[in-house]
């Protein structure tokens, strides 16, 4: 404003000046200078400043220029001119004020369009995560739906296989071939057990049990048995914290999801090259838009594996947690790894990242939600199998080999069996004479009553029967809907005969 101001005087002083020295010396009247002076006064200073110019214009022309004359008739002359100077300011300072404002207007218009242009770019971006989030989310339901279909029959023939080869390791004498023979086939059929955990556990088909867990520790354990298993040119660094970290979860799981990252990093290194493992925490007050995904505000654990190796591609980064996706060789992978890892982090309510350049390397980021509490200790390999007192169980299985080696474990537990394959055959038993059984172990899915129904029905007969289901895959409906008709212990198939004998052991004691 000062500014302004200032320069609307110098322009009138300068055109009073100049004005005074061309009447001097060629005799010509100061009107137009003064004119063009207050029009560029207006001009560039506004309204205000261009009547400051008319006005200084106006007390100069009278008093310095016409007064010497002593004529009122000259300054009668120059009055229609001396009123077209503060006329003229008003217009040319209107103007001035108006393409001022019309420039301020468009440059208000065009921030704004570029602000909405940045907006919805931000908003493409956004939406194209979203998708290809949904895409991933839609893929693995379908394989999902599929995987949880084929597990119990599957389960049901493995379970099979899996006890028999028990019963095989006992009865053969230690060091015997039979003995070596059943031992392998007992290994194998934990293998396939372990796969059918991997098709379940990505597609949340199942919950396993979620305590407390020390990160840190189920980390360091797995990177020992990582260790051991490198080759000669792949070196291991790894940077753990001093102090517990907590995420709760199941460790089987976490151990999982460790062991899938690191061999998926060593698998990508070959022959040579640097294994990098971080598991440090990360505080965050705001949403963080990360590389492929949205981590929401909280408090994580974050754990990074690292390798040196080929790296990926986009095409193959947009593929990379695809069920049965796989770069390997034909018999080197099943594609279920990392697919496996994103079901559980994601399950968690955590996040899992990957950056990878061709020929520098991949990174996994996984985030897990910290928990404040200290883990439990929850052990229940070690010791002797609990072992019955003549109790009579009830079994009910559709599959007849089940349904006999279920029989053969209960036997050398010291229970008496009583097998039936259909549901409605065990209830008629079962009714025959209600206190002659003391527990019953039944399938889930059975032609006829399913295993929640004949547990219902049970339960009404006689409240206080011991009760363990046996499914091929557990989800937390499936949990709910059992619990509400009485079942005691849930088991997941294949079962081996120390998780039958605790678990039945387990619901013997409640029913006293």
């Amino acid at each position: 404003m000062i500014l302004r101001y200032g320069v609307a005087a110098l322009s009138a002083g300068a055109a009073l000046v100049l004005a005074r020295w061309l009447e001097i010396r060629f005799e010509t009247a100061p009107v137009s200078l003064f004119l063009c002076a207050v029009m560029l006064s207006a001009w560039f200073g506004g309204i205000g400043p261009g009547l400051l110019a008319a006005a200084l214009c106006l007390l100069a022309f009278k008093y310095y220029f016409a007064a010497p004359l002593h004529s009122l008739a000259v300054e009668a002359k120059e009055i229609p001119r001396l009123v077209i100077f503060v006329l003229s300011s008003i217009f040319v300072g209107a103007l001035s004020a108006a393409q001022r404002r019309a420039t301020q207007s468009l440059k208000k218009t065009n921030e704004a369009l570029r602000e909405s242009i940045a907006e919805r770019k931000l908003a493409d971006a956004e939406r194209a995560r979203l998708e290809q989030r949904l895409r991933q989310a839609e893929k693995m339901e379908a394989v999902g739906r599929v995987a949880g279909g084929i597990a119990h029959d599957f389960n049901n023939i493995l379970g099979g296989i899996l006890g028999y080869a028990e019963l095989l390791v006992e009865g053969t004498a230690a060091g015997s071939t039979p003995r070596r023979y059943a031992q392998n086939v007992l290994t194998a059929a934990n293998r396939a057990g372990a796969l059918v955990e991997q098709i379940l556990g990505y597609s949340r088909s199942q919950r396993g049990k979620r305590v407390p867990v020390e990160l840190d520790r189920i980390v360091g354990e797995t990177l020992e048995l990582v260790r051991g298993s490198l080759g000669a040119g792949i070196r291991l660094e790894a940077s753990l914290p001093g102090t517990p970290l907590h995420v709760v979860g199941d460790p089987t799981q976490l151990h999982q999801v460790t062991m899938n990252l690191c061999t998926n990093a060593i698998h990508a290194m070959g022959d040579r090259g640097t294994l990098r493992v971080t598991l440090d925490t990360l505080e965050t007050d705001a949403d963080r838009v990360l590389g492929q995904v949205t981590l929401a505000a909280g408090r994580y654990v974050r754990l990074s594996v690292e390798d040196t190796g080929s790296g990926m591609d986009a095409a193959t980064l947009a593929r990379v947690f695809e069920p049965f996706f796989t770069t390997k060789e034909v018999g080197k992978g099943t594609g279920l790894g990392l697919s496996l890892v994103y079901g559980i982090v994601t399950d968690y309510g955590g996040a899992i990242d990957v950056s990878s350049t061709v020929g520098q390397g991949s990174k996994f980021t996984i985030y897990l939600p910290r928990a404040d509490a200290p883990a439990l200790a929850d052990d229940e390999t070690a010791g002797p199998l609990a072992r019955g007192n003549g109790e009579r169980v009830l079994i009910v299985d559709d599959e007849e080999a089940l349904l006999a080696v279920t029989s053969e474990v209960l036997k050398r537990l010291g229970y008496e069996p009583a097998a039936f394959p259909d549901a409605a055959a065990a209830l008629a038993e079962f009714d025959a004479a209600p206190q002659r059984f003391d527990a019953v172990i039944a399938d889930e899915v059975m032609p006829g009553l399913t295993g929640t129904e004949l547990a219902r029905s049970l339960r009404a007969r006689r409240p206080g029967l011991a009760i363990v289901l046996v499914s091929g895959y557990i989800g937390p409906m499936m949990t709910e809907r059992a619990m509400t008709a009485g079942v005691d212990e849930i088991l997941k198939k294949p079962v081996q005969s120390r998780e039958l004998a605790a678990a039945l052991d387990r619901a013997l004691k409640k029913a006293k």
